[in-house]
C-alpha cells in the first residue's frame, strides 16, 4: 500500500503493560471511566491494541473483551469490541451478522465483497470456515437467491483478475456484450453483466466503461439503474462504483448512513472502525468534495455522546 492514508496511528511512546492497567483502573468498582478508555484505545493502532489485549489477560488474568462487554452498552459498545477486532476477523463477524436471523442486511454483504481485493477475500475465507463451521459461500447460498445470489457468490471466490493489463478489443468487445445484454434488447441478460464486472481487472474495466459510454451513449450506472433493481442493482453499481474509487463509494456509503431520519448505525461503525488506519484521509477528502460539508460535521450532527466522541477520533478531526 502507498502510504498510510488512516486518521489513526499508532502511538509513539507505547506502554502495554501501562495500558492494561489503566483500563482495568478505568472499569472497577462504581461506575466506569468511559474518557480513559476512549483516550487509550482510539489512539492506539490495531496491533497495539491487539497487545493491550494480551497483556491485560497476561497482566490482570481477566479478559479485556468480557470487561468491556460488560461495563460498556450500546453503540458505544459496538464501536470499541469493533476497534478490538482484528481486521479480518471484523469482516467476517459483520458478514455472518449480516446474515443471521430473520431479514438481511444486504448492504452488508455488498459492500464488503465488492470492496475487498482478492487476498482479503482469501483471508475472510479462511476465518469465516474456521469461526463457524460452515463456509461464506454456503451461508450466501442459504440467505440469499437469484442473480444477486450468483453475483455475492462470484465476488466471494475473489478470483477477479488482478493484473494491469487491458486487451482493447477485449474491452471493446465487453462493452459492446453489456450493451446488448441491457439496453438494446427486451429483458436484461444479468449473467452477462455478472461475468464481465465480477472477473475482469480494474484498468480493463475502466476501459470497458470508456467504450460502453462512447456505445450507449450514457453511462454503465445509468444502465443498471434502468436495467435492474434491488439487490442485485446495488450489488453491481457498488462493483462499478469500487472500480472507478473505492475511497468516493465508501464516502457515499457514510452519508447515506447519516443522511434523512435515523442512522444506519451499523453502516457508519463499519466503515469508520474498519478505514480508520487505511484510506479514512481519502474518504474524508471524497465526502468533502461529493457533499459539501465535512464528514466530521456530519458525525457530529448525527451522534451524541461517548459514541459520538469515539467516531470523531476515528475521524480524525474537522477539514
Amino acid at each position: 500500500m502507498a502510504g498510510n492514508r488512516g486518521t489513526v496511528r499508532g502511538a509513539s511512546h507505547f506502554d502495554a503493560g501501562e495500558d492494561a492497567q489503566k483500563l482495568r483502573k478505568a472499569m472497577k468498582g462504581l461506575g466506569t471511566d468511559e474518557d480513559a478508555i476512549i483516550d487509550i484505545l482510539a489512539h492506539r493502532n490495531l496491533a497495539q491494541r491487539q497487545e493491550v489485549k494480551m497483556t491485560y489477560k497476561a497482566t490482570i488474568g481477566r479478559d479485556l473483551m468480557n470487561d468491556l462487554k460488560s461495563e460498556l452498552s450500546g453503540k458505544f459498545e459496538k464501536v470499541l469490541l469493533a476497534l478490538m477486532t482484528p481486521i479480518t476477523l471484523y469482516d467476517v463477524e459483520e458478514l455472518k451478522r449480516a446474515m443471521k436471523g430473520a431479514g438481511t442486511d444486504e448492504g452488508c454483504l455488498i459492500e464488503i465483497l465488492a470492496s475487498r481485493n482478492n487476498e482479503e477475500i482469501r483471508r475472510i475465507n479462511e476465518t469465516y470456515k474456521h469461526q463457524y463451521g460452515s463456509t461464506l459461500e454456503e451461508d450466501i447460498v442459504s440467505d440469499t437467491s437469484s442473480m444477486f445470489r450468483r453475483v455475492l457468490v462470484s465476488l466471494a471466490t475473489g478470483n477477479r483478475d488482478e493484473s494491469n493489463y487491458v486487451d482493447e478489443a477485449q474491452a471493446k468487445q465487453d462493452a459492446e456484450c453489456l450493451y446488448e445484454a441491457g439496453e438494446k434488447r427486451w429483458g436484461t441478460d444479468e449473467a452477462q453483466f455478472m461475468t464481465v464486472l465480477c472477473t475482469r481487472n480494474r484498468n480493463h474495466l475502466l476501459r470497458v466503461f470508456d467504450e460502453y459510454r462512447k456505445i450507449a451513449d450514457k453511462d454503465i450506472t445509468e444502465s443498471i439503474k434502468s436495467e435492474m433493481s434491488g439487490d442485485l442493482e446495488d450489488a453491481l453499481l457498488a462493483i462499478v462504483k469500487c472500480m472507478r474509487s473505492r475511497t468516493a463509494y465508501f464516502a457515499e456509503r457514510l452519508y447515506k448512513s447519516m443522511k434523512g431520519l435515523g442512522t444506519d448505525d451499523d453502516t457508519l461503525i463499519r466503515l469508520m472502525v474498519s478505514r480508520c488506519e487505511i484510506d479514512m484521509i481519502d474518504i474524508k477528502a471524497d465526502f468533502k468534495r461529493m457533499y459539501g460539508k465535512s464528514l466530521y460535521a456530519f458525525i457530529k450532527g448525527d451522534t451524541s455522546g461517548d459514541y459520538r466522541k469515539v467516531l470523531l477520533l476515528l475521524c480524525g478531526g474537522d477539514d
